[in-house]
């Protein structure tokens, strides 16, 4: 397993992790979005919707989802301000990373600024109820954020 690290860094964060699953998370409040890549870091699609509860049972059923599929690294989707600063909201995030820490597995901030109203509208684009658009809309997020991250990944330089 990958050494534990907290980076923005695709070129770090692909020499800590050079192959594997990985997981994607959108950080809310209330729930926890998470979606799952395959090992090749090719697509990225929604997994599911942790209900948020406290933070050591959030950590004990990510831990569970990590398990399952064999998760190498993770990918947490940063909410920073449009101005690309920092929010109560981005240091929230960035706390409920380094609170994954103990989980072993490096960590990639992503920059999710239109992640969840990217989701929206292709949901109201599909003309997906309301209803479903809120049951599904976190773990879908959690997947464009997952599928930013792996097509920037797939595209850095190979260095031997």
């Amino acid at each position: 397993m990958a050494a534990a690290l907290i980076t923005a860094s695709p070129a770090e964060f692909a020499k800590a992790v050079p192959g594997g699953k990985l997981a994607g998370l959108d950080v809310g409040t209330k729930t926890l979005g998470v979606a799952m890549c395959d090992e090749g870091w090719s697509f990225a699609g929604p997994a599911e919707t942790i209900r948020r509860t406290k933070f050591t049972q959030d950590l004990e059923a990510l831990g569970r989802v990590i398990e399952a599929h064999r998760v190498q690294g993770l990918v947490v989707g940063l909410p920073l301000n449009m101005d690309g600063t920092d929010s109560p909201r981005t240091q929230s995030v960035r706390a409920f990373a380094r609170n994954c820490l103990p989980l072993g597995l490096p960590i990639l901030l992503w920059d999710e600024r239109w992640s969840t109203q990217a989701v929206e509208r292709a949901m109201v684009a599909a003309d997906v109820s309301r209803a479903k658009r809120s049951a599904a809309v976190d773990k879908l997020a959690a997947a464009h954020i997952l599928q930013g991250a792996i097509d920037a990944l797939a595209n850095l330089p190979q260095v031997d």
